[in-house]
């Protein structure tokens, strides 16, 4: 049977972990190990883990997502990783059906269904997909379930909020760019996999159920300064030379529309803020992805108009569409 870790980045989760690491013990497939990476809790964290029988790494300090899922992957040494966020409880098939249809297709990594912890009925995403503009979309976050999310497919992009990783994939790809610290480092790694031909797979019968952005909340000033600074880097690290031309009034939209919507909550000084933190650092991020880059984001931002078609247009969408 395949051997399975699991890294769980953590900050002050100690109520979250006490619901996570029962529904993770409980599994059908069996664990191997499981690594608690705590960034400088000040609650009884650490405690809640090892008393679960999970191993902890204390960082001693908020290092962030990205460098406190790099330091458990490190530490794993088994062929498949999994990658939780704190705030997930799992169905008791999860992890089987995950390692099931990837191994069955091959697939490099897996993602399954979550649903909102608070609204079972209701998605809090599925799988990823980015448009030119680089702002991505947790697929069918907020609408209801639906037939519409039980079909198995190919995805470039998955949520590392719940996901399952070939070990390996690591060694070829890389880890996460600590440079992103948290947010939108999940579709920075899917383009790296994606110009490798390195894809993955949504397992619709792997069920999860997400509290969704319990550290901060989702219109924080500090997430919301991360992801418009991110959407940035992801322009730096991936689009390539001549990316104005191409897809400079892509970018103005998706991301003005994204800062209008931060404004509406109480968060466009820190959309400002980080667009101008994203500006200062851009030349320093800036490495001219490939050709095939225009590709991917063609294909990707077609799965998100074939999608908003199907279910339903939301007004960002509907809106970006209509000016690009």
């Amino acid at each position: 049977m395949s051997r399975v870790s699991v890294v769980i980045p953590n900050w002050n989760g100690a109520e979250l972990l006490s619901a996570l690491l029962p529904s993770l013990s409980a599994q059908e497939h069996p664990v191997d190990r499981v690594i608690v990476v705590d960034n400088g809790s000040s609650d009884n964290s650490a405690d809640v883990a090892r008393r679960a029988g999970a191993r902890v790494l204390e960082l001693g300090r908020n290092a962030g997502f990205s460098a406190a899922v790099n330091r458990g992957i490190r530490e794993c040494g088994t062929e498949w990783i999994v990658i939780l966020n704190n705030d997930v409880e799992l169905s008791l098939g999860w992890l089987g059906a995950l390692i099931e249809r990837a191994e069955a297709t091959g697939a490099w990594f897996a993602s399954g269904k979550l649903l909102l912890a608070s609204q079972r009925d209701r998605l809090d995403g599925t799988f990823d997909a980015v448009c030119k503009g680089a702002c991505s979309w947790r697929c069918g976050s907020g609408r209801r379930d639906a037939p519409l999310w039980n079909r198995e497919r190919a995805v470039h992009f998955v949520p590392f909020t719940a996901a399952l990783f070939r070990a390996e994939l690591f060694e070829s790809v890389g880890l996460l760019d600590e440079a992103f610290e948290s947010y939108l480092e999940d579709v920075d790694f899917g383009f790296r996999c994606a110009l490798r031909g390195l894809a993955g797979i949504y397992v619709p019968t792997a069920v999860a159920y997400h509290r969704g952005s319990a550290t901060l909340g989702r219109w924080h000033p500090d997430t919301v300064y991360r992801m418009a600074r991110n959407q940035l880097f992801l322009v730096a690290r991936h689009y390539p030379a001549g990316w104005i031309r191409q897809f400079g009034w892509h970018v103005l939209v998706a991301q003005g529309l994204w800062g209008f919507l931060a404004a509406r909550h109480g968060a466009g000084w820190a959309f400002i803020r980080g667009k101008l933190a994203g500006l200062r650092q851009f030349r320093k991020m800036r490495s001219p992805g490939p050709c095939a880059v225009t590709a991917i984001l063609e294909q990707s931002e077609r799965e998100i108009l074939d999608l908003q078609r199907a279910g339903g247009f939301d007004a960002y969408w509907r809106m970006y569409f209509a000016l690009t």
